[in-house]
């Protein structure tokens, strides 16, 4: 089971939404529905929770990219909502490479031919991917992936965010003075 919610930052502090994944198919669609959340461009957090499983946050503030952290990598890329962050994080495309000859690997070698790369996906003691070198196909690392400071600046470090286990929403909000009005829409 997932919970969605927003929090947006505004003058008079936090407000809160639950959200509708529904619709949602990729990470501009993730990014657009909390960029129509924003109060005057602010801080807004998108929240993914799956019971149990994994959790994750985008952070979104006025047009600049999105900063995105994920509990558990590869519980979440089991999930259509998670393997949405996942993908952006590892830098793997979704899109059906048909669709696109530019994208085609046309490089004259057969399939299960060597062309020359080193596939292996390479990690430092942080668990924090090199993306460059992660492609499709490969297998998605366990543990935490993204921005681990995503919250930092907002009352959570880092080593509290890697902390979370369980009803990590919760705790974050918290943590961020946003408790009373998350639980309105819990």
């Amino acid at each position: 089971m997932y919970f969605a919610a927003l929090l947006a930052r505004t003058e008079d502090g936090w407000e809160a939404s639950d959200t509708e994944l529904d619709d949602v198919e990729t990470l501009s669609d993730l990014t657009d529905l909390a960029r129509e959340a924003s109060v005057d461009e602010d801080t807004v957090l998108v929240f993914i929770e799956q019971e149990d499983a994994w959790f994750g946050i985008l952070r979104v503030e006025g047009e600049e990219d999105p900063r995105i952290y994920v509990s558990d990598a590869a519980a979440a890329a089991r999930s259509s909502y998670g393997e949405i962050l996942i993908d952006e994080l590892l830098g793997r495309d979704n899109d059906d490479p048909a669709d696109d000859l530019d994208t085609l690997d046309l490089d004259g070698t057969e399939d299960g031919e060597p062309d020359g790369k080193d596939e292996e996906y390479e990690h430092d003691d942080n668990n924090d991917i090199d993306d460059s070198s992660v492609t499709d196909g490969e297998t998605v690392p366990a543990g935490a992936v993204g921005d681990r400071e995503i919250l930092a600046d907002l009352g959570l470090s880092e080593a509290d965010l890697l902390a979370l286990e369980t009803d990590a929403m919760a705790e974050i909000a918290d943590a961020l003075g946003a408790a009373e009005v998350l639980e309105t829409v819990r």
